[in-house]
């Protein structure tokens, strides 16, 4: 492949990457800031207001259960058939949950279905979720030339903060367009019934990208492992517990986030919705420049000391973070979720590239898609639901924050066994074409 060829190409997967990755997030991120604002007295009308956010918040939980699910099944065939198949396969998958939601008849109409549909349709977004991260993340570093994976990897990591921003912008025109009763009624569906549009434009960008050359160097030489999952779990156990434990906190601390703290902040705090958006786009552009800045920092210095760096400062944040919320204040919310994003920046900008060096390539979809869901699942899985009924029983915010600096303390245990040097380039490069 000529050189402007493969410029080219790499540039088209970085592209794949950031906007795959941003139509999934976008799609499960909908489903988060819904739950927080309408869910549950749509579809859990028979509880009291509390008791239907706190089952509204139980059906974003078990989504994550399916996430480790469909790690395994996309990292089995994504290690099998290939990374680009299963790229597709998982946003189509998302982008028919995610419609399906917004098509979704509300419990007045159909009773009790209607939350069981709602459960239905998010493991299928869970299913989708768990395999997504691990391929787009895969083409990008194993595309990636020497020295840059950190930077490359990154494109599949700014999916999120982007996904999340598109998400808080439709709800903020909807906010300023729309009443309550508006919005309630219908307004919540357009940003499901619109993901169409944007994966329409996710499939034409994916397909047209090729195959990851570490895979297809594999297929060629016929050294695709017949079972990746169990390989992985004999011959990298403890990659397996450092790799899931370092993502533990970023997810759980993410979605009190992107999720919770919609819903304590209007309902808790009693401030304006509209104000509690913008703050969220606010922090969410923090997050995705600080993704930005940590990766190409890994490039330089190595992924464990940029890990070390955000564990730090997400164990030393959660109680400041809670006490500026409290205050109601608008400039003092942006300063809690600027200090915030930037540790979810540090620990979320080098994860693509330490995981695919953390596994050989012949079970490295698998090996990255199960910690990645394992992580989520022990982190965010039920984080939001943990923090509204914590504040529910104690009153305070407080107990939030502890629950929270205590997640953030187990990884970063699990950073401080990331092997060292484990990013130098000569290691990395090593590890990425083995």
């Amino acid at each position: 492949m000529s050189a402007p060829v493969a410029a080219r190409q790499l540039r088209r997967v970085a592209v794949a990457s950031a906007i795959g990755t941003t139509i999934e997030w976008y799609d499960y991120f909908i489903y988060s800031t819904a739950t927080a604002l309408v869910f549950g007295k749509l579809f859990f009308t028979s509880l009291s207001p509390a008791s239907g956010t706190l089952a509204a918040f139980a059906t974003l939980g078990v989504g994550f259960l399916a996430r480790p699910v469909g790690g395994i099944l996309w990292g089995h065939f994504g290690d099998r058939a290939g990374r680009k198949a299963m790229l597709v396969l998982s946003l189509v998958l998302m982008g028919v949950a995610t419609v399906g939601v917004g098509l979704l008849p509300t419990y007045s109409a159909i009773g009790v279905w209607a939350p069981v549909l709602l459960l239905v349709l998010r493991l299928l977004q869970g299913l989708s979720a768990g395999g997504e991260w691990g391929g787009a993340a895969l083409m990008a570093v194993e595309h990636a030339p020497e020295g840059r994976r950190g930077r490359y990897g990154a494109f599949s990591q700014i999916g999120v903060p982007a996904g999340l921003i598109l998400a808080q912008l439709v709800f903020f025109v909807l906010g300023r367009t729309l009443t309550d009763a508006q919005f309630s009624a219908w307004g919540w569906r357009a940003p499901f019934l619109g993901s169409i549009v944007l994966v329409g434009v996710g499939l034409v960008i994916r397909l047209r990208i090729e195959e990851s050359p570490v895979f297809a160097r594999l297929r060629r030489e016929e050294a695709r492992s017949s079972r990746p999952m169990l390989d992985v779990l004999r011959e990298r156990p403890r990659a397996l517990l450092v790799a899931s434990g370092s993502f533990v906190a970023n997810t759980a601390i993410g979605y009190i986030f992107l999720a919770y703290l919609l819903s304590y902040g209007t309902s808790v705090l009693k401030i304006d919705r509209t104000t509690l958006l913008v703050v969220v786009i606010v922090g969410s552009v923090t997050w995705l420049a600080s993704i930005l800045v940590a990766a190409a920092w890994s490039d330089r210095v190595g992924r464990k000391p940029v890990y070390l760096a955000g564990s730090v400062l997400l164990v030393a944040w959660p109680i400041p973070f809670f006490l500026l919320v409290d205050t109601r204040a608008a400039a003092w919310l942006i300063v809690a979720v600027v200090v915030l994003n930037i540790g979810l920046g540090a620990t979320y900008g080098p994860q693509s590239a330490l995981f695919a060096e953390l596994f050989e390539p012949r079970y490295r979809y698998s090996g990255a898609s199960f910690s990645y869901a394992v992580g989520a699942v022990l982190g965010g899985g039920f984080a939001p639901l943990i923090a509204t009924a914590l504040q529910s029983s104690t009153g305070t915010s407080l107990s939030v924050s502890l629950y929270l600096v205590a997640v953030a303390v187990v990884s970063l245990v699990a950073v401080v066994f990331v092997p060292r040097g484990q990013s130098r380039s000569s290691r990395t490069a090593a590890a990425i074409r083995s």
